[in-house]
């Protein structure tokens, strides 16, 4: 029989039963004291064709029930992302006996163990089987590198502050493999690697990548270690030019001169170079994981889209991990994370990876303009979305969503809190420069809020009052208004562009920025004319919500095959988009969906539309200013 709720009913009911989960939940909550003892954990990662990481851990117990947690609130990733499901052949033993284990029924994550009477030492087997393929998740083995993060490899006891367990690692790599890591080494047996003893927040903040292939070069200003270690698939990729790494050099100079401080002891860069090994760009307190294009290095002026990827996490390294925060510092890795100020940890982030482009030279002042108007024209009009979701609720997607594919993504929004942000500090900086009659800027912010306790890197947190309250000390306004205006959908959040002396546009010409964006996703971008964007084959792989293509009747995941009579090509629609602009006849689309072939029309004659940004004239050009090497 069947017994139907009302929505609120059924609302109060799920509520309801998560809460008495949450009750009958058995996992000690951390406390603030110290682990009696030391966990040690030994990782053999030689298995590179099965792609298996086997764990085993030795910790110190005592007589009762234990509860050890895998971690699943993963800090970079904002959501609960732990990756428990992969973990496989888990083993409790104790004086050379086997004990039972229990999965706590309403939290996956912690597993409950029983330790007999006269037990003072527990071993602990298991076998994470990281992916084979895309399907299963991001690939971490290859033949030729691999990325060992240690959240996925440690079981570690609840009922205790992470950073008050002290943990001894080690790896065992592939025979001959080159290794980097913040985690510093305490000695080494053939391929084998002991790691210093650290808190366990502060190990699972410092994860290995090793390789067969690898080069490290120095981008160290001053006394303070700065290393950018490079592996990747062939050899041939590690070729970099000295004009290259100086502008990885100047990376580090102008950070300095944004922040006037650092937190940190030493910092490693890990780039892959590779098409084999997942992506991934992860930060970290003294490190940061990136991945890039084989021909990174070898074809730089080719590659140039995705150089932002290392400013942006160099950022987090004060953005993020020294500041962080109120409601994302969480005691472990099991208590979950709020989100509600990503819109500066990851907007502010978005803001300065672009920033920090332009300064080091890694972007070149045109460059950084044509990517700013690729951001510009996605909130003037390529977020419908916003009109019924405000930014501020995108910080939720992390949980919601964890970056699963989108069906329309302009319309139904997803962690726009980095680009959306990145205007709302955009315009931030144009205000303080107004207000201030040039003399202020965003750096002096910067400077202010990341920018004391010089090689520290001890959390120190902040809320939406110390922002407001830092903004007032640069320049006095009602901050916290203009900011709520914004994340709150008051207010566009394309005002920065036109305050800095710019304007967007639309022409007929693609962007370098544009190409170099086709060039990687193999596709043709219309989503300001037709309003979607086409793979090489006639895929369609995103439709602008309410465009001429979506009134159509055009949705994801339909195949384009004829435009006009004619067979697709990337350069068949553009021509089709161009002739419409002079005549009165639709555009004809032959498209298959499923097993089905049908003629659309789309009735535009606009042309093609690509955004740039223009000057505006007797206006103060800020943008310049805000972009200029320091």
């Amino acid at each position: 029989m069947k017994i139907a709720f009302s929505p609120v009913a059924l609302a109060v009911l799920c509520a309801l039963a998560g809460t008495a989960q949450a009750q009958q939940s058995s996992t000690p909550a951390p406390q603030d004291i110290p682990y009696p003892g030391t966990l040690r954990v030994d990782v053999d990662a030689t298995d590179l064709g099965r792609r298996i990481f086997k764990v085993r851990e030795t910790l110190p117990v005592k007589a009762g029930e234990l509860t050890l947690l895998y971690p699943e609130w993963i800090p970079g990733n904002h959501s609960p992302t732990g990756q428990v499901a992969k973990v496989a052949g888990l083993k409790f033993t104790a004086n050379g006996q086997k004990l039972a284990w229990t999965r706590d029924q309403y939290d996956v994550f912690a597993y409950k163990v029983n330790i007999p009477e006269g037990v003072s030492e527990l071993q602990v087997e298991f076998d994470y089987l990281s992916p084979l393929n895309r399907d299963q998740g991001r690939v971490v083995m290859t033949p030729a590198m691999l990325n060992l993060q240690w959240n996925l490899t440690v079981l570690y006891p609840a009922g205790y502050y992470s950073r008050q367990i002290p943990v001894q690692a080690s790896v065992k790599l592939p025979a001959g493999w080159s290794y980097a890591t913040a985690a510093e080494t305490a000695s080494k047996a053939g391929d084998t690697v002991q790691f210093k003893t650290l808190p366990w927040n502060v190990l699972q903040d410092s994860p290995l990548f090793a390789g067969k292939y690898y080069k490290q070069f120095d981008l160290s200003q001053g006394e303070t270690p700065v290393k950018l270690n490079v592996f990747a698939d062939a050899p041939k990729s590690l070729e970099a030019k000295p004009e290259q790494i100086a502008k990885h050099k100047a990376l580090v100079e102008q950070a300095y001169k944004l922040y006037g401080a650092h937190h940190y002891d030493h910092y490693d860069f890990l780039l892959a170079l590779t098409t084999q090994m997942g992506g991934i760009g992860l930060e970290h307190h003294r490190s940061s994981e990136n991945s890039g294009s084989p021909d990174y290095f070898t074809k730089w002026d080719e590659t140039w889209g995705g150089r932002d990827l290392l400013p942006h996490e160099f950022n987090h390294s004060w953005n993020g991990k020294f500041r962080r925060g109120v409601d994302l510092t969480t005691p472990n890795f099991n208590v979950p994370m709020g989100d509600s100020l990503l819109w500066v940890y990851e907007g502010q982030t978005q803001f300065y990876g672009y920033v920090l482009a332009a300064r080091s030279g890694l972007w070149s002042k045109e460059q950084t303009m044509d990517a700013l108007a690729g951001v510009a024209a996605t909130y003037a009009r390529g977020r419908p979305g916003l009109d019924w979701r405000p930014l501020q609720d995108t910080t939720n997607d992390p949980t919601i969503n964890m970056r699963r594919p989108l069906a329309y993504r302009s319309y139904q929004l997803s962690e726009d809190y980095y680009s959306g942000g990145q205007m709302v500090w955009l315009e931030a900086d144009a205000k303080l420069r107004e207000l201030s009659r040039g003399k202020k800027s965003i750096d002096d912010f910067a400077k202010a809020f990341f920018g004391m306790d010089n090689g520290s890197y001890q959390v120190k947190t902040y809320d939406f009052d110390e922002v407001v309250s830092t903004l007032n000390g640069v320049a006095a306004y009602d901050w916290a208004t203009f900011l709520r205006d914004r994340l709150d959908g008051r207010k566009p959040l394309t005002g920065g562009i036109e305050a800095s002396g710019w304007k967007l546009v639309f022409g007929d010409k693609p962007s370098a920025a544009i190409k170099a964006a086709e060039g990687r996703s193999k596709s043709t971008n219309l989503t300001y004319s037709l309003g979607l964007s086409v793979g090489s084959d006639g895929g369609v792989g995103d439709v602008l919500w309410d465009s001429p293509a979506f009134q159509a009747g055009i949705a994801p995941g339909m195949t384009i095959v004829a435009v006009n009579g004619q067979a697709y090509s990337g350069d068949a629609i553009k021509d089709a988009v161009t002739a419409a602009k002079t005549g009165k006849a639709p555009i004809e689309l032959l498209v298959k969906n499923f097993d089905r072939y049908d003629t659309y029309k789309l009735d535009y004659h606009g042309g093609l539309q690509y955004p740039s940004l223009e000057r505006v004239a007797g206006t103060t050009d800020t943008l310049s200013k805000l972009l200029e090497a320091r």
